[in-house]
């Protein structure tokens, strides 16, 4: 009989980095997860706030290494996207390793206002403002920018949006800009170009026409985003190729222009069997752009990178308690959680995204194929296969089983809509922060209750 411990380390290769079993009983990052249960109950959405510091270091340390290997002259800053989690305790954590930030609307202005009040930040942090400019988002950046943060970027999206900041910002408020460049799209995209930026063959002659007659603006950052992510495939070295040569191009007639923004897409753990090269793709980037500007003879620019999900996935999990069990036929047998899907994690049903899923007891057991059904009513919640096969494995018991799945913390909360209503009106989970003390022991928050049927109908308007 071979248990599903066993099952699990002959094919993935098992413990791994931040899961261990310690009698037949799963931790993570050596939190106890059956403690946690025992604690809290399920479903249980948890965050452990110290991996994105870890994160965000190990990216650090990445750029610092290749620029020093490549006597590379530019400089690196590590901007984290607000979007792929905007909670306050994730900026928060975040902003302790020395970073600055990118934004994509209009509320994520007063959220930096809120911090600098606090002295979480200062006035010097730097702002790189992606996304179309409503008149709010625009209002709101002119404002800090009188207010004093000197080092807010807007990133023209389109050809019209400079009007609204050329009529707005007094002749003594020097404005810094970006322009992002419309990328193209993978060969297998409904679309051949990025709805996002301006189109390469246009930037140069826009810069001249609209931007060089206004002395109080200089262009500063060219922003590109390669829509596969950061990937050791033809298509995204291609792009990068094309993108670093336009910046050439345009440093030769714009002596302002300094920074090149590679955008986000650095991929995180999602299966058991993922094997991302980071320190070679890192290297690798920055040998590239180097050598690119040495070709046109080029000063590298500095570079500045919009991480997300790197950043803030692999600190969070939900588990969940199996409250059924269903053989529908002769193969298909199906456990149903306490959650859904849908609601919980809307990037396994909108994307097909896969997690790292894991039982949390009764490793010792036997394994069996199954499939995992949500709670709702709707034929789209389920769960059937992990990124590394086909199939989703669990233990084969009879007894109470719980599962997690694992580096859910990118988009998840805010996709479901926190504190909102949902499908099925099934209530947002209880949700815990868990920090590490001085003396390595764990602090454990409740930052949200399971909602209640009574806030529930006040948003329905009952």
């Amino acid at each position: 009989m071979q248990t599903y411990q066993e099952f699990l380390d002959l094919s993935v290769g098992f413990p791994q980095d931040g899961f261990e079993v310690i009698d037949d009983e799963l931790y993570f990052h050596d939190i106890n997860l059956m403690e946690m249960i025992e604690t809290y109950g399920t479903p249980l959405r948890f965050t452990y706030l110290p991996i994105i510091s870890k994160k965000i270091q190990q990216a650090k340390i990445l750029f610092q290494t290749a620029i020093l290997k490549n006597n590379y002259r530019g400089s690196y800053k590590y901007c984290y996207c607000t979007k792929s989690s905007h909670f306050r305790h994730i900026v928060e954590e975040a902003l302790k390793n020395d970073i600055h930030l990118e934004t994509s609307s209009a509320f994520d202005m007063p959220v930096i206002d809120a911090l600098e009040k606090k002295g979480i930040v200062n006035k010097d942090i730097t702002v790189i403002c992606n996304g179309f400019k409503t008149y709010q988002y625009k209002q709101y950046i002119i404002d800090m920018l009188h207010d004093g943060f000197k080092n807010i970027i807007p990133i023209l999206d389109n050809k019209e949006e400079f009007n609204l900041f050329d009529d707005e910002v007094e002749l003594d408020t020097p404005c810094n800009l970006g322009i992002r460049i419309a990328a193209e799209e993978q060969p297998d995209s409904q679309f051949y170009t990025s709805r996002l930026g301006i189109r390469m063959e246009d930037i140069i002659d826009y810069y001249n026409n609209k931007i060089v007659p206004n002395p109080n603006f200089r262009v500063k950052v060219l922003h590109f985003f390669i829509n596969s992510g950061i990937s050791d495939t033809p298509y995204y070295w291609t792009e990068l190729e094309k993108y670093v040569t336009l910046y050439c191009k345009f440093k030769k007639i714009n002596p302002d222009l300094d920074t090149l923004d590679i955008g986000g897409g650095m991929p995180f753990k999602d299966s058991l069997v993922h094997n991302f090269d980071y320190e070679y793709m890192v290297n690798e980037i920055v040998n590239r752009i180097k050598e690119i500007c040495a070709q046109h003879e080029v000063m590298e620019p500095d570079i500045i990178t919009e991480f997300g999900k790197y950043t803030v996935a692999e600190a969070s999990g939900i588990l969940y308690k199996v409250i059924g069990r269903k053989q529908q036929n002769d193969r298909e047998r199906w456990l149903m959680l306490d959650g859904s899907f849908i609601t919980n994690l809307p990037d396994v049903w909108a994307l097909n995204q896969k997690y790292i899923l894991l039982p949390i007891n009764n490793w010792d057991f036997e394994y069996e194929k199954v499939n995992l059904g949500g709670i709702t009513c709707d034929g789209q919640d389920y769960y059937n296969s992990e990124a590394h096969m086909n199939n989703v494995f669990m233990p084969k018991t009879r007894k109470v089983q719980y599962l997690g799945f694992f580096h859910t913390g990118a988009y998840q909360e805010v996709l479901s809509g926190y504190g909102g209503i949902h499908h099925c009106l099934l209530p947002s989970p209880k949700h815990v922060i868990i920090r590490r003390n001085r003396d390595e022991t764990f602090n454990f928050e409740v930052f949200g209750e399971e909602q209640n049927s009574k806030q529930v109908l006040k948003i329905l308007g009952y």
